[in-house]
């Protein structure tokens, strides 16, 4: 039998405007690909894999058609036009149509201008050599001079490349440059058909990836709460879900800062404002479930838990208000267990959580539904103020080593000649590594010396610390590896007489390589062996493959090495003072949160980005774990640098942060006393994070300089605050006076380690703390192990029945999840041609949530009776 309609209608009528507001590639239905725009926000990787083989299709079909109207070799023709392609496709990603003309129609000037210098030199190889290494250097110093300098010279290197390597006749090059040209204007023509850039789209993109991380999120949580499944497992699955959600959020911040994304700065302020405090919620929700599962939870409300994170799940985002019944709902569960004088003390520890669930469920369907009604909203207050970026994005990727290595090259160069160091450092890197790698690379194959060359590039270019270019060798060296041997395997499938196969495998080489490369470094190197293989076999029989291979795999090795060695000795910057660097740069965007907290309490009438103030130390703690990161990573237990552990003390703090910064954001009205006391916690923490600073530029504390703890300070105000009549603005209050406590200890424990002295504010005693503020936090409490690891007891009832929607006749679809009263997930089942089924559920009253992807989610109890045999429950959805 089955007990219907005994759960509350969260399925209450929402206006209609909501979900109209909704951006329909963010707000839309699931759809199956969701899973690509989670692993490739923006989808930025699949865009870069498109644009290479549009790219690379096309130049090699017009230089092919080029070299027969115009009669000179196929190959120089393909070659001359592919560089085209391949150069438009990698150093081209320009987010406007003019600026994306301009830089593709420019290559082939500087291109073929050297492909005649080359021709001139008629052969003579020293003299050619001298050119490459000159152009080699200049094309790194040139770098800094903007993306068209930087196209500049990578084309002025690869022309002399390709020059020296086709043996292009003078009489030739004017040809070459009419068969370059038109191969530019087609691939401009084909990138602004296939390949537009729509910045306002990848925004778009990336924020339908923030909302299928919430969901993976939520989901995870629901594990989590499972009273037979693996709490350590499941922890690290929500953990991996919360950072995949921090970047997707981070990035959105970046792409807001980019031209052509946010016509207007207020809502893009809102935007940013609203995804914040989403994420915040999340988080919050997901460190609750974490402390749940260390703790024995009442059945009943485990099971409310369950249910309100499978709505919150499923629900529709343009329905994000049917979360507030259900965040309501769990809310009333705690508060039944909180209100009984007889509950166990764990029981109420559990409660305390979940009722916090509830709140954060809230507080998450208002900040989602206020993102969505962005189009009706109306900027006042704080609000006013337009978005300013704090997230810069290089090459669509979250920043790394490279801002804190320019500030430590720009700190130690600002006076008499080393102010040029930072000009010519990596050029002279250049420079010197190749003068050395090519008299080696040409004693072991002069016909292709240019592979050392190449290395040394490869090397010098996007990296800034020795860890980093040892990283990028191993890359080289396993992705040639594995290019080597898929290569070989498929040249010998296709054979070398079929060019159009080999043509093809090529371009799918390169465009996978593409798609690759901002995941991982040795997928690039995959692709583009894969691809060389090919060309490879043309002209290089079956018995010289293996030795040509290795060649160029010693070649490519000599020349990082040497790359690296010449770095590391000519104007070095060793990795401790970038990591140095790097933490301080965490440290001054953390003073600029507890200042703007200090300016809005002192001065609420100014408005402050309190949020975007804590996004620039999301940002700063990436720079700091990027530059971090061990060469090789140790076996679990064996104690690392460290750097690693004040990192994560750092990650610890980000989380404060961004707390502090959202309950921070409101209107004190304090008197002048308390006030007064206030001002003292947040000066002396910004004092003590300046002195941290000054730490870090002298590498010793100054006079007396210390850490100078707040923590007292704080538990003198909060006592004093504790007889205040309890609101929404107090809760808020004694939340940011909590967060500033828990910042103060993480950051104390952070500057211990890193060598500054700690000193407690001796004039300020410590104030016993009312029960509600004590920080001691209860030791964690097992449960039974044999009694929580006990399977369910497997049954063999079947449910199935019908879902009806009077608003959707040919049938909406959904799934159908089964909870237990225990709060474990037993089955889900989808719905087909309007029916579901769900075998196996053992005796008892369990919890149907039936989530549509066109109406709000439903929660229905059923009973099961019997242990056989089959129960019907029909769905009624609403309108």
């Amino acid at each position: 039998m089955t007990t219907p309609d005994t759960l509350p209608d969260t399925a209450a009528p929402h206006p209609a405007t909501a979900a109209d507001l909704a951006p329909h590639r963010v707000a839309g239905p699931r759809r199956r690909w969701d899973w690509v725009l989670a692993a490739d926000p923006g989808l930025g990787q699949l865009q870069a894999g498109w644009r290479s083989l549009v790219a690379m299709v096309t130049s090699l079909a017009v230089g092919y058609a080029m070299a027969e109207a115009l009669s000179i070799p196929a190959m120089i023709g393909m070659m001359v036009a592919g560089m085209m392609g391949l150069m438009s496709a990698f150093a081209v990603a320009e987010n406007t149509w003019d600026r994306l003309a301009r830089a593709i129609l420019w290559m082939p000037f500087p291109y073929t201008a050297v492909l005649w210098l080359c021709a001139t030199l008629n052969g003579q190889r020293v003299p050619q050599m001298i050119l490459m290494i000159s152009a080699l250097a200049l094309t790194f110093f040139l770098a800094r001079f903007g993306p068209m300098a930087l196209i500049t010279g990578m084309m002025l290197f690869n022309g002399l490349m390709v020059g020296m390597l086709a043996g292009i006749p003078a009489a030739l090059v004017g040809k070459a440059f009419a068969v370059a040209l038109v191969a530019a204007v087609a691939v401009l023509a084909t990138r602004l058909l296939l390949c537009y850039p729509m910045p306002r789209e990848d925004l778009l993109r990336t924020q339908r990836a923030f909302v299928v991380e919430a969901r993976r999120v939520a989901d995870a949580a629901v594990d989590a709460l499972d009273p037979d499944a693996d709490p350590e497992r499941a922890v690290r699955r929500m953990d991996r879900a919360l950072r995949r959600l921090n970047i997707t959020t981070v990035t959105i911040d970046g792409r807001l800062a980019q031209p052509e994304v946010a016509a207007d700065p207020a809502t893009a302020e809102l935007l940013h404002r609203h995804l914040f405090d989403a994420e915040l919620a999340l988080r919050g929700i997901g460190q609750a479930t974490a402390e749940l599962t260390r703790r024995p939870v009442p059945a009943p409300l485990r099971e409310a838990l369950a249910v309100g994170l499978v709505l919150a799940r499923d629900t529709p985002l343009g329905q994000a208000d049917g979360l507030r019944p259900v965040a309501a709902r769990l809310q009333e569960r705690a508060e039944a267990v909180l209100r009984d004088p007889a509950a166990p003390a764990d029981d109420v520890e559990a409660a305390v959580l979940a009722r916090r669930v509830g709140h954060l469920l809230d507080s998450l369907a208002a900040s989602l539904h206020d993102w969505l009604a962005l189009g009706r909203t109306t900027t006042a207050g704080p609000a006013d103020v337009p978005f300013q970026p704090t997230v810069a994005l290089e090459n669509n990727r979250l920043p790394g080593s490279a801002g804190p290595a320019r500030r430590v090259l720009a700190a130690g160069t600002e006076s008499g000649w080393r102010r040029v160091i930072p000009f010519v450092r990596v050029p002279v890197h250049a420079a010197v590594a190749a003068a050395i790698v090519c008299p080696i690379a040409d004693a072991i194959d002069p016909r292709r010396f240019y592979w050392g060359l190449v290395g040394v590039m490869i090397t010098l270019f996007g990296t800034n610390t020795t860890h980093e270019r040892l990283r990028k060798f191993g890359h080289r060296m396993v992705g040639t590896a594995i290019g080597a041997v898929l290569g070989i395997v498929v040249l010998h499938l296709i054979g070398r007489d079929h060019v159009y196969a080999t043509l093809a495998v090529i371009v799918a080489g390169l465009t996978f390589g593409a798609w690759g490369m901002q995941r991982a470094y040795a997928c690039w190197v995959t692709g583009l062996v894969i691809a060389l293989v090919q060309l490879y076999g043309l002209t290089t029989p079956d018995s010289g493959m293996n030795h040509l291979l290795g060649e160029r795999l010693l070649d490519n090795g000599i020349g990082v090495l040497v790359a690296t060695a010449c770095a590391a000795l000519i104007f070095p910057l060793s990795r401790r003072t970038v990591v140095k660097e790097a933490e301080r740069g965490y440290v001054d965007a953390l003073a600029q949160v507890v200042m703007q907290v200090e300016q809005r309490w002192s001065r609420p009438e100014e408005p402050v980005r309190l949020r975007g103030a804590a996004r620039a130390v999301d940002a700063a703690l990436i720079q700091v774990q990027s530059v971090v990161r061990p060469l090789v990573r140790m076996p679990v237990g064996v104690r690392g640098p460290a750097a690693e552990h004040r990192a994560a003390l750092l990650a610890t703090a980000t989380g404060h942060a961004r707390a502090l910064a959202a309950a921070a954001d409101i209107d004190v009205d304090l008197a002048p006393r308390l006030a007064d006391r206030a001002r003292l916690i947040t000066s002396t923490l910004t004092a003590s994070l300046k002195e941290l600073d000054r730490f870090f530029a002298s590498g010793e504390p100054e006079g007396a300089g210390a850490w100078r703890r707040v923590s007292p300070l704080v538990r003198e105000l909060e006592a004093e605050l504790a007889p205040a009549p309890p609101g929404p603005r107090a809760r808020r209050l004694g939340t940011a006076l909590r967060e500033l406590d828990a910042l103060d200890e993480t950051l104390a424990a952070y500057a211990e380690q890193a060598g500054l002295p700690v000193a407690a504010e001796g004039r300020t005693g410590t104030a016993p703390a009312a029960p509600g503020q004590r920080r001691t936090r209860p030791a964690p409490v097992t449960r039974d192990e044999p009694a929580r690891r006990a399977p369910a007891p497997a049954g063999t009832a079947r449910v199935e029945g019908r879902v009806r929607c009077g608003a959707h006749p040919e049938g909406c679809p959904a799934w159908v999840t089964v909870i237990s009263a225990r709060g474990k997930r037993l089955a889900k089942a989808q719905v087909t041609a309007g029916g579901y089924r769900v075998e196996a559920l053992p005796t008892g009253t369990h919890t149907l949530v039936i989530s549509a992807s066109r109406h709000t989610p439903r929660a229905e109890l059923v009973t099961v009776a019997t242990s056989s045999g089959t129960v019907r429950h029909d769905v009624e959805l609403g309108s």
